[in-house]
């Protein structure tokens, strides 16, 4: 469903400029949601990649929305993490248009399950200016700004002065020495704050105690030391994965937690 948004949003008053006009595809109810801002580096190296991910799926399942400009990288791997229903892209062009081609199934199946924001006209194209629109009403719409990835010079690092304009919190991912300069110098500076444990940040943000895992469920089950049979008959694949991970052990025929 196409339709132009009517309604002010608060969060977009902290703009420079607040949109003459904001289009949109999809379902506009997830506007309404408690929203984070994923950004990042278009090339995330491995451990960011992972990292990304489950940061968004641990969000995804607290409750939390996660915003993103539905671009290569680090962008798309929040979007993917958290499920295309759980997730706002915002794009550089209009909605006639899905850009990088690269990701057109991944910004197709958004707008059908999840919202597609723009500021422009539909048959708008991308221009480096765009871009930078772009990003604003990305950092505009979370009510904190991640950034798991970014060097010194960077669009991440220039939403991150939107951020710091708008007087949002700011939170990084740590990396190693030399990596992601852009991030590491934002803790440097004391301007953000570290994600070192992922479930927790994700728990706190959405003011709930804990958040269960998808493997918690099958910890809880053996917590009561069901027969091996049981276990398998239930779980099956889970038993010979935990048991090689050192999560549990079989002991004359029945599961124990380790």
């Amino acid at each position: 469903m196409r339709g132009v948004i009517e309604e002010a949003i608060e969060a977009l008053s902290l703009m420079q400029n607040y949109p003459q006009k904001l289009s949109y595809s999809g379902d506009p109810s997830l506007l309404k949601r408690k929203k984070i801002s994923v950004i990042g580096s278009r090339k995330p190296n491995p451990y960011t990649k992972a990292a990304t991910h489950q940061l968004s799926q641990a969000l995804s399942r607290a409750g939390i929305c996660i915003v993103s400009g539905g671009a290569m990288g680090v962008d798309a791997i929040a979007h993917g993490g958290a499920k295309a229903s759980n997730t706002v892209a915002v794009l550089p062009n209009g909605l006639d248009h899905k850009y990088p081609a690269i990701n057109k199934k991944l910004l197709a199946s958004i707008e059908k399950e999840g919202l597609l924001l723009s500021q422009f006209d539909d048959d708008f194209k991308a221009t480096p200016w765009s871009f930078v629109v772009r990003n604003e009403l990305v950092v505009a719409l979370g009510e904190i700004l991640v950034v798991t990835q970014a060097d010194l010079d960077s669009g991440s690092m220039r939403s991150v002065e939107f951020a710091l304009d708008m007087g949002k919190e700011i939170y990084v991912l740590p990396h190693r020495l030399g990596e992601s300069k852009g991030t590491n110098s934002l803790l440097q500076k004391g301007l953000a704050k570290a994600i070192y444990d992922i479930d927790e940040f994700a728990a706190r943000f959405a003011g709930i105690q804990n958040i269960l895992r998808p493997d918690d469920e099958f910890i809880e089950f053996c917590k009561g030391a069901p027969t091996y049979d049981e276990a398998m008959l239930k779980y099956q694949d889970k038993v010979y994965e935990a048991e090689l991970e050192g999560q549990i052990s079989v002991r004359n025929g029945k599961v124990y937690v380790i």
